[in-house]
């Protein structure tokens, strides 16, 4: 499939114009996107689970993978119903292979593999992160390479060297808890609703930042983040209350434990743009939605002469525009081409 493909594959690198269908399945939420030049959605439909989970606690993989199998094949004829195209005015299929659970991963490669098939068009293999920096080029037409990423998802936390549309250079992550999931694991031990992280940006509102949650000091002099201790602070500062019976304010929690993160991601981000010489630095992932992140970033990027991006609310969680934005400068860039061998990977390499 590979060797037969790659003529078709090489021809569209020079195409003016490419119509790429994109799937992303990589968690909870089922998403088919038709994107025109990775930049223009021409329809961007999610089926979420959010209600299903929430009943959990949080993301059951089996039953993930179960309602992205009932809903998939509706998803892509309203998809391709709400673009006005015809299938066969594709030029490829892209999808996320990785990171993500393994099950929920495979629904959308399998379906991605079959419509590649029965189209006779090339499979594209998609790294889930590369689509949330892409998601960025949607809400901000004129954004161009080079600038500093700040990705910060329940999987990853990392600061990225954007030098082109494909070329990414690691500069710190996490070395324990994503923000993501600190975020999520303390809104659960706070009895908030899944998904957590929204929940703690709302409650916050209400509180006061008077409580002292700080993050690792271990990594103050590096660029690299460390989630784990406040989280667990935050963890027996609730059961120490809790034990003794005596009450205790969810909001400050929410407050306080919101305000060391964000200053913590915030600091290192401005401190990495100097090292490195940008200008322009970009969020990526579901934590970007975070209203304080982004008015500290903002205000950072003012006091130091920066220029800020964050994606549209719909772009920042899990969609499948953004995998269609990063398969078209995959393609661009003559990579991507993948095989109806094309497996699902619970972990890549960012």
């Amino acid at each position: 499939m590979k060797k037969y493909m790659a003529a078709e594959f090489a021809a569209l690198k020079n195409k003016k114009d490419l119509i790429i269908l994109a799937i992303e399945s990589s968690c909870d939420e089922t998403a088919i996107s038709i994107v025109k030049n990775g930049r223009e959605v021409l329809s961007n439909l999610v089926s979420s689970q959010i209600e299903i989970h929430r009943r959990f606690g949080g993301v059951v993989p089996e039953i993930a993978s179960r309602n992205h199998l009932m809903a998939i094949s509706n998803l892509y004829e309203e998809a391709i119903k709400e673009a006005g195209i015809k299938p066969q005015d594709l030029d490829a299929i892209a999808v996320t292979y990785g990171a993500g659970l393994m099950g929920a991963l495979l629904v959308g490669v399998n379906f991605a593999k079959g419509l590649s098939y029965s189209l006779n068009k090339p499979l594209i293999a998609v790294n889930h992160v590369h689509g949330h920096i892409a998601s960025n080029y949607i809400s901000h037409p004129d954004l161009e390479p080079p600038f500093m990423c700040l990705m910060v998802s329940g999987g990853h936390t990392a600061l990225l060297k954007i030098s082109d549309y494909n070329k990414f250079k690691m500069l710190g992550s996490t070395v324990d808890d994503a923000a993501g999931e600190a975020f999520d694991k303390v809104a659960r031990v706070l009895g908030l609703p899944y998904p957590g992280g929204p929940e703690i940006d709302k409650l916050a509102r209400e509180g006061k930042n008077n409580i002292k949650f700080t993050v690792s000091n271990s990594l103050h002099n590096t660029l690299n983040f460390s989630f784990s201790g406040i989280k667990t602070s935050v963890i027996n500062y609730v059961h120490k209350f809790e034990q003794k019976k005596e009450p205790y304010s969810k909001a400050d929690i929410a407050c306080s434990f919101e305000e060391s993160v964000t200053n913590e991601l915030v600091e290192k981000a401005i401190r990495a743009m100097k090292l490195s010489g940008q200008k322009k630095i970009v969020i990526a992932g579901g934590v970007g939605a975070n209203s304080i992140l982004q008015e500290k970033i903002e205000k950072a990027c003012k006091e130091n002469g920066f220029e800020a991006y964050y994606p549209k609310l719909k772009y920042c969680t899990d969609n499948a525009a953004m995998i269609g934005s990063a398969a078209y400068y995959y393609i661009r860039k003559g990579m991507g081409l993948a095989s109806l061998d094309l497996t699902a990977k619970p972990s890549i390499d960012l």
